[in-house]
Formats: C-alpha cells, structure tokens, sequence
C-alpha cells in the first residue's frame, strides 16, 4: 500500500515534465520525422567515392606503363660487349675481366716503358694470366688496323709517300675585264658558281674600274680575294658607257647598280632645284649618297 501512494505521488511529480503545448509537441514530432530519415539516408546511401579519370591522366597512365615495360625489357637485355684495346687497360678494368694484382702490374710497368702488346699471345707473355682466362677475354680484344693488316699499311705508307702533288699552275696577271670563266676558274677557291657570278657582276656593270670592287660580290672570302688581286688587275675599257649624270632622266639613274631609285629620285630634285653638279664632291651632298664608294662611282660617271 505504501509503495502504491509512493508510486502515485511520483508519478504525479514526474507527469509535469511531460505536459507539452500543441507547438511543443509539433515540434517534437518533426524532430523525430528528422531523426528518422537521417538514418535511413544513411543506412541507403553509397558513400564510397568513385574516382573520376580525366582522358589526360588516361593517357598519362597509358604512357607511364609504356614507360614501366620498357625498363623492364631494358632491365632484363643483355648488356652490349664492346671490344677494346688491351694495352689501354686501366686497374679496374682488370679487375673485371678478372685479372690478378700482379698481372695488371705487369702490363702497366710494360706500358711505363713505351712498349705496346700486339697480339693476344703477347698480352699472354707480358702479363702471364693462365690460358684459361686468355680464352676468355681475348675474344674482347681490338688491335689497331695497322697491327692486324701490316702489308696492307706499309703499301698504303709507300703510296702516301711516292704520291706527287701537281704544281699550281703559274698565271699570269691578267685583266679582270678580259678574263673568261676558265681564267676565273684556275684561282684557288673560286669554281663554277664564283666565276659566273663576277662575269655577271662585269655584265651588269658594264666593266669593272677597281679591284676593290671584288669586295662586293657576294661568297668571295678576303682570301679568296687576295688570290685575284694578286693575278689579275683593271684596265678600263675606252668603250665604257658613262652616265651624264645633269642629263641623264630617272629612270637611267636609277638603272645604275650603285643608285637606288630613291637616291636617283634625289638626284634628280636637286639637280632641278640647284642646277647641274660639276663633280662628284658635288654629288656626295646628296642625302644618302654611298660616300665611302664615291671614288670607284665617279668613274662610271660624267659631269
């Protein structure tokens, strides 16, 4: 009986902590709808992330197995043998091919006194390794051709030696205007293409009128240069064509390969507006005017 009022009376007491207003328990019932579909999501849903793979690392992981195969074929080749020169064999090389202390010694102190090993035998003889070790490096050995083939080089030395060089051919000097494509030819450094271009040079011009002007043409080295002055000179013609330059129209001027058309143009304008030049000191004022060739031009000209 006791324990029944005891029960009631805390009931009672407890009860209050229950009593929710409409809002309250709206409240409490959505809170619950909440609870509930967040461990359903959970229980359902996939979390394991699924790597996307872009096409550029695709074709980087395609290229790094190339990369991973070609090492492992590598890795497993067999390494390449090369042939060598035993007089030339350092310590550690001995040592590899597996040669004692004493016989690498051997073949250094051989060495020290200017002396070469040329045949498998001698190596043998100065070195004293045992012919099972001979049998097996001296595949790897590499004797210069003259050692193997001495016949064949002492015919080639004696060839070498009887062999005459012909004589260059004494010229002598010539004029440049008159020379021909064979003159032009025999002067060391100057072939085909060389002596058709100064022909044409001579062409264009109408004759040359200094040696210097061989500095112009293009592909002729100062050297080559030197040869020329030292077999040919100028000598020029009487039928040279001059240009009047206080008579002479634009386009005339401007047909002469040391003018331009647009210095011929100034030529022209200052000869209008000044009167006629009288020589070349004149015509230098021109704006332009190549003054460093004005020697070699004044005597394609008159005044």
């Amino acid at each position: 009986m006791f324990l029944k009022v005891f029960f009631i009376m805390h009931f009672k007491s407890l009860k209050k902590f229950f009593n929710f207003t409409k809002q309250q328990r709206t409240g409490v019932f959505i809170l619950f709808i909440i609870i509930v579909s967040l461990q359903l999501f959970y229980l359902l849903s996939d979390f394991n992330i699924k790597e996307s793979i872009s096409s550029e690392k695709e074709e980087w992981l395609a290229l790094q197995s190339e990369i991973d195969q070609e090492k492992l074929t590598s890795k497993n080749a067999k390494p390449t043998i090369y042939l060598f020169n035993p007089n030339f064999i350092s310590d550690y090389k001995g040592y590899k091919l597996g040669m004692s202390v004493e016989e690498i010694d051997r073949l250094m102190a051989f060495r020290k006194e200017n002396k070469y090993v040329n045949s498998a035998e001698e190596f043998q003889k100065v070195t004293g390794i045992s012919d099972s070790l001979l049998n097996k490096i001296s595949p790897l050995f590499k004797f210069p051709d003259w050692v193997q083939h001495p016949n064949n080089f002492k015919k080639e030395k004696r060839e070498f030696v009887e062999r005459t060089f012909p004589k260059k051919e004494k010229l002598e000097i010539l004029d440049i205007n008159q020379a021909t494509q064979e003159d032009l030819m025999k002067i060391y450094g100057i072939g085909e293409g060389l002596s058709s271009r100064i022909l044409k040079q001579k062409e264009i011009l109408g004759s040359f009128v200094s040696m210097e002007q061989m500095k112009e043409i293009w592909g002729l080295s100062p050297e080559v240069v030197n040869e020329l002055n030292s077999h040919f000179k100028v000598v020029i013609p009487s039928s040279l064509k001059k240009i009047n330059v206080n008579e002479a129209s634009l386009k005339e001027l401007a047909q002469f390969s040391y003018f331009r058309y647009g210095l011929a143009k100034q030529i022209v304008t200052y000869r209008s507006m000044n009167g006629n030049f009288n020589n070349i000191e004149d015509l230098a004022k021109i704006k332009d005017f190549p003054v460093e060739k004005a020697k070699i031009i004044s005597l394609y000209l008159e005044f």
